[in-house]
């Protein structure tokens, strides 16, 4: 506990919200690092200045970025590259920059993608990571703006809530939220030559389904006012161990969602590529390697991945909702990575 906090102050912070004592927890957070066990070849100019940017929410109107608000950056290059994680624990994250300027997509959880993808706006789930570029080149002042859109999806919560917020989502009342906030003011120190982006960033592997030797499924599952989280049926249970995967042997997992909110999936332990959601194409963000991936409502998402090393049928990883409550309230299982 931090020094010189009086009694009555640890016991009300004890008192509050799984939620809330997340959110503070977060400001000590470490971006986790963008790589992926293949390590890529890449040809992107790594001498660019990185930021990294962690968001965490509590559970009223207040998001904070790297622990603050009002964040502001003083660029002095014409050129920046933002590592971003969503660190809420239940908020998904809208991303655009002012004025409409496009920003050019380059990373997601594990790595870089193959090449760089023009966008006007990124949503990150709790979990998800991503890079991006921004161009400064002109000497105007920028703003990194998000939105936290709704992801109750008409469901009910108790006492004022939906199913993410201090009991299990956001106040319903709660509309300041939905509006534009600035999570980064960007003040560049002058125009500079504008940097070209190299056409191919990372040589990933092919996508190679037909490498799969069996195939998993897994349906995510809540019942109303927040009960009854489950995958396929059951809640976690630490006395049990859901599944055995052989080592290094490529598998498909199929996740489904059967409730009405989308739930970003997390994989302990793997980096793994999305085949298709819902029988299409991922967009841009899941081209490369993930370890979390949004499943949205009544939608199924599958993907291929290996356990390439760390067996021990004694000790287990975990897959699970990355939105706190939901794991919390029993939406994960366990798994060990056993010798074939």
């Amino acid at each position: 506990m931090p020094a010189g906090l009086a009694p009555d102050v640890l016991h009300h912070l004890c008192r509050r919200s799984l939620g809330w004592r997340f959110c503070i927890g977060g400001f000590g957070l470490h971006l986790r690092s963008f790589v992926t066990t293949t390590k890529p070849k890449s040809s992107l100019n790594h001498n660019l200045k990185s930021v990294p940017l962690v968001l965490t929410a509590d559970s009223g109107d207040r998001i904070y970025v790297n622990g603050t608000q009002n964040a502001v950056f003083d660029a002095r290059t014409g050129q920046l590259r933002l590592r971003i994680l969503n660190g809420s624990n239940a908020r998904f994250y809208d991303f655009s920059l002012s004025g409409g300027q496009t920003m050019e997509l380059i990373a997601s959880d594990s790595g870089l993608l193959d090449r760089p993808h023009a966008v006007r706006s990124l949503r990150l789930a709790p979990g998800e990571r991503a890079q991006i570029l921004v161009d400064l080149s002109e000497g105007r002042p920028l703003s990194l703006v998000a939105t936290s859109p709704d992801n109750s999806m008409g469901m009910m919560g108790g006492d004022g809530g939906g199913m993410m917020g201090g009991g299990m989502g956001r106040r319903r009342d709660d509309a300041r939220m939905d509006e534009p906030f600035r999570a980064l003011d960007i003040r560049p120190a002058g125009s500079s030559p504008r940097r070209i982006l190299p056409p191919q960033l990372a040589a990933l592997p092919a996508l190679n389904p037909s490498l799969a030797v069996r195939t998993r499924r897994f349906v995510l599952d809540m019942g109303m006012r927040g009960g009854g989280m489950s995958i396929n049926g059951a809640n976690m249970d630490m006395n049990v161990i859901n599944q055995r995967v052989p080592v290094d042997q490529w598998e498909i997992w199929e996740i489904a969602n059967a409730s009405m909110m989308a739930h970003p999936f997390h994989i302990h332990n793997a980096q793994f590529r999305v085949i298709d959601r819902g029988g299409r194409t991922p967009p841009p963000l899941e081209t490369g390697f993930k370890d979390t991936v949004v499943v949205n409502p009544r939608e199924q998402v599958r993907v291929l991945l290996r356990f390439a090393e760390h067996n021990d049928p004694d000790l287990p990883y975990m897959y699970h909702c990355h939105i706190l409550e939901h794991e919390d309230a029993g939406m994960m299982g366990q798994f060990v990575v056993v010798k074939s």
